[in-house]
């Protein structure tokens, strides 16, 4: 059952193949038996997941399954899920239990999707490793010594790993997107406010937003079906008319004009990277499209204006935590400044403080307008060049990452090089637009390859297309770690 797509899970259970509950506990056996190697979910409540696969069989009992009834998924720790731990990997927030759910949560479930559980994730979704987490790095099914990128690396690994159908994740510079390439997944950020961020604990709030993680992308398209919606409660949730993101998805690729910014193709991609997304590309061609050559000239100023941009709201966003209201409170302290000082100090890891102290410091008098304006105003020229780009195309595509995963370890005392993972996301989100990674291949050492392709505002339905045409020509999205294979 594990090696089904949700479209064929959803009509096995139609069939009576198999019922909900059986599909569920299937799951949770493959948790139990697999887990413990990656680390890549925290909490569980089979309880309550048996109890709401059987809701799902009393809906297709009575005919009114719809295309996610049934299904079992994971969230990650950063949702709020109403009775359940979320932690958002952080050792401030171990104990809190969700008194409501997050929209995307709600809405899934609205769906009849079944929660299996939470995945682990880097602290407040602050890293790109899953290296930060309080409850321990996730591995990576492919080769359990290296990272599976972050921060919803958890959600990556268990979907890679079909412990789960899909997972939830959020992408605030690339997090979603770098862990489906390193991990050889498929995973979709969409266009900034297309799914609601209540009930998503906050990051950088400009940039986070959620989307899926699956291992297609017509099931991506199922999720995000799902997950998108307009929200009330989201100041920057927008109203706009349902859509159908599987509408177009066999489309044939025909006309399809493929940007290859100069930027994504430099010395510093590993070569087995680039050989596969060329490769990709060549498939691209045979499949009808042709390519051009775009520029993003300011592109290679993304990461200074990143993390100038998302620990300014960082440093914002998590003042709230601080012993008062909820969360963790040190045991000793002498006075209320001193239970302040000692909570987020033992609270918080090393990588949260960091962005903190960045984000204060560049929000601080005589330094706003050094940093905080001047970044603002890069990042209005980062996306002019994305609207430039697709003036002479309809998607640009080039690598998700410069490179496979990389060991447990190997870079954590280097921040920037660990910043340099997401090189070729972080534009994505500064611009506010959708970007979507597919498996592309292997390197030398077994490691997946992400492809990533890059659409314009509102263009989910057709980086989809485009994602699922190449999935019928090639197989690298149905590729399952040895280890995890049975």
């Amino acid at each position: 059952m594990f090696q089904l797509g949700i479209a064929e899970t959803a009509r096995q259970l139609a069939a009576r193949a198999f019922s909900a509950v059986e599909l569920t506990q299937h799951f949770l056996d493959r948790i139990r038996r697999h887990n413990a190697r990656l680390n890549a979910i925290i909490t569980l409540d089979e309880a309550r997941s048996l109890a709401a696969a059987r809701t799902a069989d009393e809906h297709i009992a009575r005919g009114k399954a719809g295309s996610l009834t049934g299904i079992p998924i994971l969230h990650k720790d950063i949702f709020c899920a109403n009775g359940w731990r979320t932690a958002c990997g952080s050792r401030m927030l171990e104990n809190f239990v969700a008194p409501y759910d997050a929209h995307v949560v709600s809405r899934l479930e609205a769906a009849g999707t079944v929660i299996l559980g939470k995945t682990n994730m880097d602290e407040f979704a602050m890293g790109s490793s899953n290296e930060t987490s309080w409850f321990g790095p996730v591995r990576n099914p492919w080769r359990t010594s290296a990272v599976p990128g972050g921060s919803s690396g958890g959600s990556a690994a268990a979907v890679a790993a079909r412990l789960a159908l899909a997972a939830t994740g959020t992408d605030t510079g690339g997090s979603i997107r770098q862990p489906a390439a390193l991990s050889g997944v498929c995973g979709l950020k969409p266009t900034y406010g297309v799914a609601s961020r209540y009930g998503m604990i906050a990051f950088a709030s400009s940039l986070d937003q959620a989307g899926p993680i699956a291992t297609s992308a017509q099931d991506l398209a199922l999720m995000l079906n799902a997950m998108a919606g307009f929200d009330a409660r989201d100041s920057t949730s927008l109203e706009r008319a349902a859509e159908d993101y599987a509408r177009d998805l066999e489309r044939p690729l025909r006309g399809l004009r493929i940007g290859l910014p100069k930027e994504f193709f430099s010395d510093a991609v590993q070569p087995e990277v680039a050989a596969a997304v060329e490769a990709a590309i060549g498939e691209y061609r045979r499949l009808g499209a042709t390519s051009v050559e775009v520029s993003l000239p300011n592109m290679h100023l993304s990461i200074p204006v990143y993390y100038v941009l998302a620990p300014a709201e960082a440093s914002s966003n998590l003042a709230r935590y601080d012993g008062v209201r909820y969360g963790y409170r040190a045991d000793a302290f002498d006075d209320l400044v001193d239970m302040y000082e000692r909570t987020r100090a033992e609270g918080f890891g090393a990588e949260v403080k960091r962005r903190i102290m960045i984000g204060t410091y560049v929000l601080s008098h005589g330094y706003y307008d050094a940093y905080y304006l001047k970044a603002q105003k890069i990042r209005r020229l980062i996306a002019t060049d994305f609207a430039r780009a697709f003036e002479q195309c309809d998607v640009i595509m080039g690598p998700t990452s410069p490179t496979t995963a990389f060991e447990l370890g190997s870079r954590t005392s280097d921040p920037v090089q660990m910043y340099l993972s997401d090189i070729y996301t972080i534009a994505v989100n500064l611009a506010g637009l959708p970007g979507l990674s597919i498996p592309a291949g292997f390197d030398a050492a077994g490691l997946p390859v992400g492809l990533q392709s890059i659409g314009n505002y509102f263009a989910e339905a057709r980086l989809l297309n485009v994602a699922h045409q190449y999935q019928r020509a090639t197989d690298w999205h149905r590729r399952v770690p040895a280890d995890f294979a049975g």
